[in-house]
């Protein structure tokens, strides 16, 4: 009788075990980083803007050059997309794009957009305020470096990259 139960005790903590293996949730990724849809299709992208701003439309061209699906938004306000999004209001632009759970915000060349992609950085997006001359959309001569902020969950915006 001793062995039989060894056995059966055996038999239910290994039962136990499998269950435990088996229910086992799979570790969700921190906010920041694309999951699901956006993994596996990073070129996509939704610009939120003014259906009145060329700049805007200008740089949703230049982003299709660029080898991304763009779909576009226009809005007769884009403050809920901002505040939605958390982007401090110095930071703001004229348009905003999102991609995956990232925003970004104004003119901002795509090799800045594609280090965000391949860094995933744990923040909420990245931003150039205003709309500097011969910024992607914009027309005119560069005149200074693009400097481009990273906004942290804290709303701290230190400089992610400067072009």
């Amino acid at each position: 009788m001793g062995k039989l139960k060894s056995i059966l005790l055996i038999l239910f903590f290994s039962g136990i075990l499998l269950i435990a293996a088996c229910s086992k949730k799979e570790p969700t990724a921190p906010r920041g980083t694309p999951t699901g849809d956006a993994v596996s299709d990073e070129k996509s992208v939704t610009i939120y803007k003014s259906s009145t701003c060329g700049c805007c439309s200008a740089y949703a061209s230049y982003m299709k050059k660029k080898g991304f699906n763009v779909k576009v938004i226009d809005m007769p306000d884009l403050t809920p997309i901002k505040e939605k999004y958390g982007i401090p209001y110095i930071l703001q632009s004229c348009h905003t794009l999102v991609i995956g759970e990232y925003f970004v915000e104004g003119h901002i060349p795509v090799e800045a957009i594609n280090k965000l992609l391949s860094e995933k950085p744990d923040i909420k997006g990245i931003a150039m305020p205003g709309m500097p001359s011969a910024s992607p959309g914009m027309p005119g001569s560069k005149t200074s470096d693009f400097v481009i902020s990273a906004v942290n969950k804290d709303n701290t915006y230190p400089e992610f990259v400067r072009m």
